[in-house]
């Protein structure tokens, strides 16, 4: 294990207390996972600090990781899907006690004054949320070493109470992760275009770890739902999950017999692609929602759009009111995510699988405690 050192611009912007723990790093893009040891900010009165024991493994942990955007600071410590046992509270916290099961997401804070804030949509925040990790502490309700946020592949984590949320009772703790990216991605836009009302046709483009998601929530919701997919052999799969349709998007048959036939599309592919090829499956004044993160431009064609009243539309996450609702609603409906158990010595053949193809509805999952 070895301590970093820092360039002074890069220290923490308030003067807190702060206590060390152990955390897996990346050092440069091209450099493998290590343990290191990083400091963060101590509970303060408003705070919670709780043991990581699982962190989901997401597909935006390699884009960072390998600085695909950039915009990395290294060493960095992904991971934004975190669960665990609280450890100690700020003496403001009563929603939380020592031991309770929480977890954080992808927001760890924000101004919390704007009108984002205000109306619990932190992610909207005016001055810019702050991300879980590798995003600087810019709003000084938390302090790191580095001037900028670890997240969950550690074994330990402090955050203010409001980006806190409680695992319900019964909901596998191992499983709970996922829910607070994937889950959270999914759940917005379809509350958002009015799917949790139910009645709706809903398609999912990709039954990959978003995907599987978006199937199972915009089911249990009460809606007809389609998967699409490039891959004919995910039929049985996304059918098992609550699918009640089955596109094969590279088969022009297939597309055609499902013409119009979609009120709203959420559509997780985060390779290049052509959306303009999905939207013949969207009926009149039909919603397509782009979730996966692509970093090239979308050419878009221009006439279907007017002359169908068609809306493409972009989704992040959801605020922290929502999120809590996102696993309240799938501890109620038995949502749990495909999970497969890994170590700290698996993250390189992880990150490559997950470089090479983006669509396994199983989500891995960092068991910290096993990886010590």
């Amino acid at each position: 294990m070895s301590i970093q050192t820092y360039p002074k611009w890069a220290l923490p912007q308030r003067d807190l207390e702060m206590y060390s723990t152990v955390a897996w790093a990346k050092a440069s893009p091209e450099a493998e996972f290590s343990k290191i040891a990083i400091k963060r900010n101590v509970a303060g009165d408003d705070d919670v600090t709780f043991d990581v024991k699982y962190c989901g493994i997401c597909h935006t942990d390699v884009h960072y990781a390998q600085n695909d955007m950039g915009m990395t600071n290294y060493p960095c410590v992904p991971g934004h899907e975190l669960a665990g046992l609280v450890t100690t509270v700020g003496r403001n916290v009563s929603k939380y006690k020592v031991g309770d099961r929480v977890g954080v997401g992808c927001i760890v804070d924000s101004c919390m004054n704007c009108l984002g804030c205000e109306d619990g949509e932190e992610q909207l925040c005016a001055q810019g949320m702050t991300m879980t990790y590798n995003d600087k502490t810019k709003h000084g309700n938390l302090a790191t070493d580095s001037g900028w946020t670890y997240g969950g592949y550690s074994k330990s984590h402090t955050a203010n109470q409001r980006f806190i949320v409680k695992i319900p009772d019964g909901f596998p703790l191992e499983a709970a992760g996922p829910v607070f990216c994937a889950g959270i991605t999914m759940y917005s836009p379809l509350v958002n275009w009015n799917a949790d009302k139910g009645g709706m046709r809903v398609g999912i483009i990709g039954i990959g770890g978003l995907g599987q998601m978006g199937v199972r929530l915009a089911k249990a919701m009460g809606n007809t739902v389609t998967a699409i997919s490039t891959s004919p052999n995910k039929e049985e799969a996304a059918k098992e999950i609550g699918a009640d349709n089955f596109v094969v998007s590279t088969n022009p048959e297939s597309m055609k017999a499902a013409s119009m036939s979609l009120d709203l599309i959420l559509n997780t592919v985060s390779a290049n692609h052509d959306l303009n090829h999905y939207l013949p499956l969207l009926a009149n004044k039909g919603v397509l929602v782009q979730l996966g993160l692509v970093l090239t431009p979308h050419p878009v064609v221009q006439m279907p759009l007017m002359f169908r009243k068609l809306t493409i539309a972009g989704s992040l996450i959801g605020g922290m009111p929502e999120t809590q609702e996102c696993i309240d609603f799938c501890s109620k409906h038995n949502i749990v995510p495909k999970i497969k158990m890994v170590t700290a010595k698996d993250l390189g053949t992880v990150y490559k699988e997950l470089q090479s193809k983006n669509d396994s509805i199983v989500r891995n999952v960092l068991d910290i405690e096993a990886s010590m």
